[in-house]
């Protein structure tokens, strides 16, 4: 290729003329070996780590490619270690990766939610600091929001943080935080803000070593796929730099809004590719079992590959909206319910064709699945994480459809 991916013109309009040209690249950086099938949604989790088994060197020479070329966070401008591409153009690399078959090397938590946290809340200083060792895999983030007690209700957090000099002080227990078995570092929402500082006032976000030293405790949560990859985080006076406060202090509530939209849109950008590749193993298996000439059967895969096809077509639209400015927020509630929800319903379809034997499986803890077991077990957990399903649909009803907020109880007065 002529020039790195970095270097296209700053018109970035052509899209498929972006294609080639990534297309290109792929092919001649690509290590051999290194190629294969994307990896199904249930697999996702897991991809990376199944990779650096098989082919440890070739996924770094493959890393070290992408990192030189600028192509991990690529849409972050340059001057914090992306490439400035497009929305369009970020979706057209997540295809040419998924049409060649090479990994999709991605920062987690680091690239989906904290990086574009940080780009719309955070310091000049903060940006560049912070973001740079996102990119280049120094430092893993995780996002710990979510607390036992409240769930996905973050306007009840209680987790303290007090002010102490320059420092703030983290006291209490997060809850389902994916990620923190392998991070360093967690992007935590606390409770800052005096007594009459309620509801979504008196919220700081901060960026929180997790190291023991520094009074944090992980505890393992196992899945019901048997799968550990969730831990519960506990801080006991954890401390961290004031200046690592993310938007202002007692003012966190706008940067929690910027990571949930960026969480959303970033978990359903290119979710198509993967169910695509799994939908049609799913046919197969259907057509070798014989299951494909069962009229109901075949119903429920036309249904679900027309909400693939209209997965695609929305994600395409939200990278149009992105690329011509917009920001993204409830609009990304549609993509992410659609995605959350079809994965759940294809677990159901993907085991009436299996049949019974696909109920059972090993006893005891951690104990394996096969994929059409994963994908049934993970795909509930889908509509809970990021907001679950019926917060969506308020966000969706209220914010994109102008219909009425939905009614909540009258509070109890004194008798």
């Amino acid at each position: 290729m002529g020039r790195a991916p970095g270097d296209i013109p700053p018109s970035r309009t052509a899209a498929e003329l972006f294609r080639q040209d990534i297309r290109e690249w792929i092919r001649t950086h690509a290590p051999a070996g290194l190629t294969g099938p994307p990896p199904r949604p249930a697999e996702a989790a897991v991809a990376e780590a199944a990779m650096e088994e098989a082919a440890a060197e070739a996924a770094a020479v493959w890393e070290r490619s992408l990192l030189d070329a600028r192509l991990i966070c690529a849409d972050w401008q340059p001057e914090y270690g992306g490439s400035g591409l497009s929305p369009q153009e970020s979706l057209v690399f997540e295809e040419e990766c998924a049409r060649a078959g090479a990994p999709r090397i991605r920062r987690g938590a680091g690239e989906r939610i904290v990086g574009p946290t940080i780009l719309a809340h955070g310091t000049e200083e903060q940006k560049s600091r912070l973001l740079p060792g996102i990119v280049s895999g120094e430092h893993t983030y995780c996002l710990a929001y979510s607390e036992p007690e409240h769930g996905s209700d973050l306007a009840s957090v209680g987790t303290r943080g007090t002010v102490t000099g320059d420092e703030i002080v983290i006291t209490g227990r997060k809850a389902w935080v994916d990620g923190a078995e392998r991070a360093d570092r967690a992007l935590v929402l606390c409770r800052t803000g005096g007594p009459d500082a309620s509801g979504h006032r008196g919220l700081s976000c901060v960026v929180v070593p997790l190291d023991s030293g520094n009074g944090v405790v992980r505890r393992v949560v196992r899945q019901a796929d048997g799968t550990a990859d969730c831990r519960e985080l506990s801080f006991d006076r954890s401390r961290a730099p004031l200046r690592d406060v993310v938007g202002e202090v007692n003012g966190g509530w706008r940067a929690v809004m910027t990571g949930l939209a960026h969480e959303r849109a970033g978990r359903a950008a290119g979710r198509h590719l993967g169910f695509e590749a799994e939908f049609w193993d799913l046919v197969r298996e259907a057509d070798k079992t014989g299951r494909s000439r069962d009229p109901v059967i075949r119903d429920r895969l036309a249904w679900a590959y027309t909400r693939i096809t209209l997965l695609r077509l929305l994600e395409r639209r939200a990278a149009a909206r992105t690329g011509a400015g917009a920001v993204p927020g409830a609009d990304a509630a549609v993509t992410h319910l659609l995605s959350a929800e079809y994965h759940r319903r294809f677990g159901e379809i993907a085991l009436d064709i299996m049949g019974a034997p696909a109920l059972v499986r090993p006893d005891g803890d951690g104990y394996a699945t096969d994929r059409w077991q994963e994908a049934l077990l993970t795909g509930r957990a889908g509509t809970i994480r990021s907001g679950t399903a019926e917060i969506l649909r308020d966000v969706i009803a209220e914010r994109l459809l102008g219909l009425p907020k939905e009614p909540r109880a009258a509070r109890r007065r004194p008798s």
